[in-house]
């Protein structure tokens, strides 16, 4: 499934929201209501390019045209890329293994005026080789604590981040990408705030293991616009 989100996924009374706009068109095609599992609940303002959500039917509709019935009664900002039968035990939550977040940042002196709600400006020059040392500190196991919203419903904070890199692209543009077992609410947003933070020469690089450990929210960089963030990849 792919999303340019503005309104967020989770299904709220009275207000546009992405599950709640999928579940209607479900019902529509199907004629049962069903109740859809999302991988995780993406923000208003943050993107995805391969949420995965399940839901029960009893439908004959065969499953590859799913995806063109689901299209053809919701918004174009929504597109559902592909449909498969999975065992009854799966959930899309539940099941995940890893998740890929991406965040954008353009780092031009001045922001662009076509891809302002897809991407987060940094006008001030970024080490990025400094971000890339720094960004190597957040791989393997760690209580993530200084780096989740207050809020935050988990019981535990420790999560693994299997793989953590920056890739610079064309036109002064960042890509930071996360891989990891889970992520925190708010967590992608404020490991790249505190990397950007690095970049801008406020934080030192080699800081950053005792800001982990240390486990202090006020220690970390600012929480990024929520634009920025993608959500890249689901695996199981």
């Amino acid at each position: 499934m792919m999303e340019k989100n503005s309104i967020g996924w989770q299904k709220q009374p009275n207000k546009p929201n992405i599950q709640g706009t999928i579940e209607h068109a479900i019902e529509e095609i199907t004629g049962e209501k069903v109740e859809l599992n999302a991988s995780g609940r993406t923000d208003a303002g943050v993107h995805s390019l391969g949420q995965v959500a399940n839901f029960k039917t009893n439908s004959s509709i065969p499953i590859e045209k799913i995806p063109i019935a689901i299209n053809t009664k919701i918004k174009r900002s929504i597109r559902i890329i592909n449909a498969e039968e999975v065992d009854e035990r799966f959930h899309s939550r539940l099941t995940c293994k890893r998740k890929t977040y991406r965040y954008i940042i353009n780092n031009n002196l001045i922001a662009s005026a076509i891809y302002r709600n897809l991407e987060t400006n940094i006008p001030q020059k970024l080490d990025i080789e400094k971000m890339k040392q720094g960004i190597k500190y957040f791989e393997g196991e760690h209580d993530f604590k200084a780096f989740k919203a207050s809020g935050t419903s988990s019981k535990s904070s420790v999560r693994t981040i299997y793989k953590a890199e920056i890739y610079e692209q064309k036109d002064n543009r960042l890509w930071i990408e996360l891989t990891g077992n889970g992520f925190l609410y708010n967590m992608v947003r404020i490991i790249v705030g505190t990397l950007v933070d690095v970049g801008l020469g406020k934080i030192n690089p080699d800081d950053l293991p005792k800001i982990i450990l240390d486990g202090k929210r006020e220690n970390a960089g600012k929480t990024m616009p929520p634009n920025g963030l993608y959500l890249v990849n689901v695996e199981y």
